[in-house]
């Protein structure tokens, strides 16, 4: 019931919309040349660097920051010190490259600039998926990301142990209050419904609720998958829940934060999207130290 991502990525097995973000950051600040690095480092100068923690967190991201490397100088060698999922301490290597001086320093901001988001969703992430034990419920992302970013911010909430969501509007049919409300052929649904079932046997259907009436007559209809608790307080989706009797995977939606979320687990929905583990991560305060 879940957008699905590639697993095991490598910064040789990057999509093609990653490698074009990669070389978009990189024309951004690059531009065509590194002055500094040009005019005060040797042409001939080796080193070795590493990518280290100044926070705790979750790694997330690797694979990216290491093609940021390489995309400016492809005889410089990454290694992965911690795999994308992987908890760090304060200190902590998360990265290490060796290679030509020049290369090191030119790639050094964007990679942190990859990395550094990438590891505070995972770090997030994984404070709200912990924030749910012991209940068997899912932590899912939503739509709600960085313009261009989306493939990368839903990995690195699956890297710090969330589910993701639908990745976009074409891979799930998802029924919000504005649908209803922009088209009054749409409140027959169930006719709606049998049409795109007809054309995408495979696809999820999910219905957003805001009432319980709601949630009663949406059980009526054939070919629903999910349905979307929308804002309910606790005690409603609670009532949800038994009403539902677990004919069709229940998603509890709306304001939830670190602070609410085992809550609303407790209730006994399927799951709880939460906007906030991509709106809201913070980059981690990660560095790059060049070795004397």
């Amino acid at each position: 019931m879940t957008a699905t991502l590639p697993h095991n990525m490598t910064c040789s097995t990057l999509p093609a919309p990653v490698l074009s973000l990669i070389r978009a950051a990189l024309d951004e600040d690059v531009n065509g040349g590194d002055l500094t690095s040009a005019f005060f480092i040797d042409s001939a100068s080796i080193s070795s660097a590493r990518i280290v923690a100044r926070e705790n967190g979750i790694v997330a991201g690797g694979a990216v920051a290491a093609r940021v490397f390489q995309e400016v100088d492809a005889r410089l060698i990454v290694q992965h010190e911690k795999p994308d999922g992987a908890p760090f301490a304060k200190d902590d290597t998360l990265l290490s490259v060796t290679g030509p001086t020049r290369g090191i320093l030119t790639a050094e901001r964007c990679a942190l600039n990859f990395l550094q988001r990438l590891c505070g969703i995972a770090s997030l992430t994984r404070r709200y998926v912990d924030a749910v034990r012991p209940h068997p419920v899912k932590v899912l992302d939503t739509r709600k990301t960085t313009p261009g970013w989306r493939w990368l911010e839903k990995m690195a909430v699956r890297a710090g142990g969330g589910t993701n969501h639908r990745m976009g509007l074409h891979d799930r049919v998802m029924v919000k209050d504005n649908h209803l409300l922009a088209d009054d052929r749409l409140h027959d649904l169930q006719n709606a419904i049998d049409r795109v079932k007809a054309a995408h046997p495979d696809i999820v259907v999910e219905l957003e609720a805001d009432t319980l009436k709601q949630v009663g007559n949406f059980l009526t209809l054939r070919g629903v998958d999910m349905i979307l608790l929308d804002n309910m307080p606790p005690a409603k989706l609670r009532e949800a829940v038994a009403l539902v009797n677990s004919r069709v995977f229940l998603e509890a939606s709306g304001g939830i934060t670190l602070e609410t979320i085992n809550e609303v687990a407790s209730t006994g929905v399927d799951a709880i999207s939460c906007g906030a583990l991509t709106h809201s991560a913070r980059a981690l305060d990660l560095s790059l130290e060049l070795e004397a």
